[in-house]
């Protein structure tokens, strides 16, 4: 049996009209075309659904199809509609990985927007460092991710940039290194204290890379890293973005000698295609970052 979706609508439209005539206009069809599909529907199922010289009157088996086929259509009409909606990204599920300093001072508002415009989509947001993120994209627990990509990675994933971030020196504001405002070259840490963070792999391509060597502290988490700071213990390197910029106990400068910088982007997995609702979230992240560099000079290309 193969009975089509036409034939369905064709045999309610008699149903609901009342009559072949009003049916055939209501499907923009000819009468004797709307009458061929329901005879078409009648011979598939074996049995008359309508009575013979009143063909608008069901028989007792039309009766019986009636509510079966009303109650299909109503299943398949949701159906449409759902895909239509998740096709247009309006519901469903994104889940998204970014690096901590994104996830505090970019995402916020992205995400307001986000779902300001799309209220029915459910959001997944996840925080993890550099590496952490592209693994969570390439074992297929997130759709999109956001952090700076590592070198290891790059042949494996799709890298829009976004923005570009300065690396710089954190230290306590009683540390002699805190008057330094013009900048830091690495050599003046050399004597410090240093703490190692994740972050602090940006170094290793660079002539600061001892700092990396045999480090005093070596801490994984941000906020125990700026609580040794703040305490004194040492001093450590970290990108600007992911600095807190409120905290009155700390400051950070400039690293001036290397001149270093971290690239900011948005990525995905070559070859893999965006689902509708990562698509919409991409293209709002560019958005709001190519405003902020128009309106804000400390964002930079």
């Amino acid at each position: 049996m193969n009975i089509k979706l036409q034939q369905l609508r064709h045999f309610l439209f008699v149903v609901e009209e009342g009559g072949f005539r009003s049916a055939a206009a209501k499907a923009n069809r000819s009468q004797a075309t709307l009458s061929s599909s329901i005879k078409a529907l009648e011979r598939q199922l074996g049995k008359s659904l309508f009575e013979s010289g009143n063909n608008a009157v069901l028989t007792t088996f039309g009766k019986q199809c009636l509510p079966k086929i009303q109650q299909f259509m109503d299943i398949y009409q949701r159906l449409e509609s759902e895909l239509h909606t998740a096709a247009l990204g309006k519901s469903g599920k994104i889940r998204i990985a970014s690096v901590p300093s994104l996830a505090t001072k970019l995402l916020p508002n992205v995400l307001a927007e986000y779902s300001k415009r799309y209220p029915q989509v459910e959001i997944s947001l996840l925080d993890d460092n550099s590496e952490g993120v592209c693994s969570r994209l390439l074992a297929g627990d997130v759709d999109v991710a956001l952090g700076n990509l590592s070198a290891s990675m790059k042949d494996e994933v799709q890298f829009y940039p976004l923005l570009t971030d300065p690396i710089g020196v954190v230290c306590s504001v009683h540390h002699p290194l805190a008057r330094h405002n013009s900048g830091i070259l690495w050599q003046q840490l050399s004597c410090e204290p240093f703490i190692y963070n994740g972050t602090c792999h940006l170094l290793d391509t660079t002539p600061a890379y001892v700092l990396n060597l045999n480090p005093k502290y070596e801490v994984g988490n941000i906020t125990s890293l700026f609580s040794l700071v703040r305490n004194e213990l040492g001093v450590t390197t970290l990108p600007k973005l992911a600095f807190p910029e409120y905290d009155d106990k700390l400051v950070w400068l400039p690293l001036i000698d290397p001149p270093l910088q971290r690239q900011i982007g948005i990525f995905s997995v070559k070859g893999r295609s965006l689902s509708p609702q990562a698509e919409i979230f991409t293209d709002l992240c560019i958005n709001y970052v190519e405003n902020l560099k128009k309106t804000q000079t400390g964002w930079k290309d």
